[in-house]
């Protein structure tokens, strides 16, 4: 992974005319909010003290080109450098690090977003989270559904009718109510502040047996509602607990380090915006320890819920988020290559290489391993605002 946590290897193509903001870990000091420019990443701390409050301001990029022209903003330390000291399997903790590019944003993510996702969700359910029945099941369901559920828009006349039919024929499911009636499954995915960065080691339970990565857009959304940037996710699955029941869904997605974003959170500004965002193909890439492969993609033109309607569902006169929110857009990615013999399909073994790319927004790197392996999450809320109160920020 070294050698992939580079600029040229993690950066948007266009990142010499991106704003891209981020967190580091610096020793001695500790989470740092950072802009990246000419090669180095600056502190933002005096613009403002945490991601959170960065976004709650009129104009994000307004300040950040503003500190950015402000000598008060220094150059704390070399991109390239702590891109590398990112690799968690080697990081050098006398040296800065890459953290997950928000703090005190909840961190949610939309379930069933994707017609593909949609009938993998299905099967796991069918299944009751046997990976060897899978594959049967997929065909026979395919059989059923066939094409009727492409184009559908979700909570439609032409939905509803789809949704007497598939009762009729006994093929109904929790998830196709959520995936395209007319309410968004919207979940808590992890706690504040536990979200890992790129480099970073991802956790999967060691009691599964059938789980996978899902490579997703992640949008950074203000209090207010506003969508105002973008980063990719890792939404780490645990497919034989949720299988089992949906009310596992807890426990399927929230373990330590089971969520990851960054590298950045790339702001909306005058090159890049949510029109983007709806054309982005995020790609996903697995390597093995043991040699194996796995590629994929995801685009988000396929998506079968806006995702300024899943913002608006997530938040408004029903609930707010007072620091605001990152929210999961969801994938069509359900992997089902055969990796430990036929109609076994895929799933994640400890030592695994996750990428996940987009052009527009760079690449997220991270190593599976088992949750209780990975580094333990101690820094949350109170460390925080005593660490920032230390440093005369708040």
């Amino acid at each position: 992974m070294t050698s992939t946590l580079s600029p040229a290897q993690s950066l948007p193509r266009d990142a010499e005319r991106a704003t891209l903001v981020g967190r580091i870990w610096l020793p001695d000091i500790g989470p740092v909010l950072v802009a990246v420019h000419e090669g180095g990443l600056h502190d933002l701390s005096r613009a403002a003290p945490t991601m959170s409050q960065l976004l709650e301001q009129d104009d994000p990029v307004g300040a950040v080109r503003q500190a950015l022209r402000d000598e008060m903003t220094p150059r704390v330390a070399s991109l390239e450098a702590t891109l590398a000291n990112s690799d968690e399997s080697r990081r050098d903790t006398q040296h800065p690090w890459l953290l997950a590019p928000c703090d005190l944003q909840a961190v949610k993510a939309s379930g069933v977003t994707f017609i593909a996702s949609l009938l993998e969700r299905v099967i796991e359910e069918q299944a009751r989270g046997d990976a060897s029945r899978a594959e049967s099941i997929r065909a026979a369901l395919g059989g059923v559904l066939g094409d009727n559920l492409a184009g559908i828009v979700p909570g439609s006349p032409q939905a509803a009718k789809v949704k007497d039919v598939l009762i009729a024929q006994g093929a109904w499911s929790q998830y196709l109510e959520v995936g395209i009636g007319p309410d968004a499954e919207i979940f808590t995915k992890a706690p504040v502040l536990s979200a890992v960065g790129t480099g970073s080691d991802v956790g999967i339970h060691s009691g599964s047996a059938w789980n996978n990565p899902e490579p997703e857009v992640v949008l950074a959304v203000n209090s207010r509602g506003q969508t105002l940037g973008a980063a990719l996710g890792n939404d780490v699955n645990l497919r034989d607990f949720e299988g089992r029941s949906a009310l596992l869904l807890g426990k399927a997605k929230d373990n330590n380090a089971s969520c990851a974003i960054g590298p950045f959170i790339r702001l909306f500004d005058e090159h890049f915006g949510i029109d983007d965002v709806r054309r982005i193909t995020v790609g996903l890439r697995v390597t093995g320890p043991e040699g194996f492969t796995l590629d994929g993609s995801s685009s988000l033109a396929k998506i079968s819920r806006d995702p300024l309607d899943l913002v608006s569902q997530a938040i408004g006169p029903h609930h707010a988020y007072p620091d605001g929110l990152m929210l999961f857009l969801g994938t069509m990615f359900a992997p089902t290559q055969d990796r430990h013999g036929p109609g076994q399909g895929f799933t994640h073994v400890v030592g695994d290489r996750v990428t996940i790319s987009a052009p527009e927004l760079g690449a997220l790197k991270n190593r599976v391993v088992h949750a209780e392996d990975a580094a333990r999450w101690t820094f949350g809320i109170g460390a925080l605002m005593r660490n920032l109160a230390g440093r005369g920020l708040i």
